[in-house]
């Protein structure tokens, strides 16, 4: 597990403690709020030379990739460079699993991968968005996550490799349970992403274990590369989770539209 000490692997971890035997990685073993992370060993997964870590990949089955490295300034370029090393950062993660025998990547991907199309829905010039149809982004952070997913295939193809790896990209949506609350009075615009993007715990739980323990993610075309939406069985959705239920059982438990019933 890469980016171990992260937010979003935190709320996965717990269910992966429960069912693998795990090696942890980051750059630090301690979580935002400074609290030590279990097991956490440090290492730095953007060094050039993957023999520094190598000996993590070796013997493992399936690696979940949380990994982000953030921009130390606000300015464009800053931002630009930044995501820049993200993209590297996911090639020495395929590429260190290709090489040491990895069957599967799982990787923390976002809905920024296709933000574009969100003003479209929400200003009523779309209806839906399927994890299949083009990515598109119109910022420098959704526009790498599109770079992860499209290397990721490049290596379940396996014709830059000596063999395809498995590739998962899961477009993370909204894990949180204050983005309604966090809506002001009568911004339905906002209301309708949050309940629309909302992902519970339990449900991304099962979302990444299911990712990881699937027995063939092939798709149409015999590659065996997958892109599902996060998102938990919202009766507001506009991401499609089609494609989740079918290939991997994804059989999300909640829906925001009862679990904020009360707001």
């Amino acid at each position: 597990v890469i980016g171990a000490a992260g937010k979003i692997a935190n709320q996965v971890l717990p269910a992966m403690r429960e069912r693998y035997e795990l090696t942890l990685l980051d750059l630090r073993d301690t979580n935002r709020q400074g609290q030590p992370v279990e097991g956490v060993q440090v290492a730095d997964l953007l060094n050039p030379d993957r023999d520094t870590y190598r000996s993590h990949f070796t013997g493992v089955d399936a690696v979940v990739h949380f990994g982000f490295a953030s921009a130390g300034r606000s300015d464009t370029d800053a931002y630009f460079q930044a995501e820049l090393s993200n993209v590297q950062m996911a090639y020495n993660v395929y590429q260190t699993s290709v090489e040491e025998g990895v069957r599967r990547v799982v990787v923390a991907s976002s809905n920024h991968a296709a933000d574009y199309y969100e003003a479209l829905i929400l200003d009523g010039q779309r209806d839906f968005i399927d994890p299949d149809g083009r990515a598109q982004s119109d910022n420098y952070y959704g526009w790498a996550k599109e770079v992860y997913e499209h290397l990721g295939f490049v290596f379940a193809a396996g014709k830059q490799s000596v063999r395809p790896l498995e590739n998962v990209h899961i477009r993370i949506g909204g894990p949180r349970e204050t983005d309604v609350s966090s809506c002001e009075p009568g911004d339905m615009r906002c209301v309708r992403r949050a309940l629309g993007a909302y992902i519970s715990e339990r449900d991304m739980q099962q979302l990444f274990v299911r990712s990881i323990e699937a027995e063939d993610i092939r798709d149409e075309q015999g590659v065996p590369f997958q892109i599902f939406y996060g998102i938990s069985d919202n009766s507001r959705a506009f991401w499609s989770i089609v494609n989740a239920r079918k290939v991997i059982g994804y059989e999300p438990q909640d829906n925001s539209e009862i679990r904020f019933a009360d707001l």
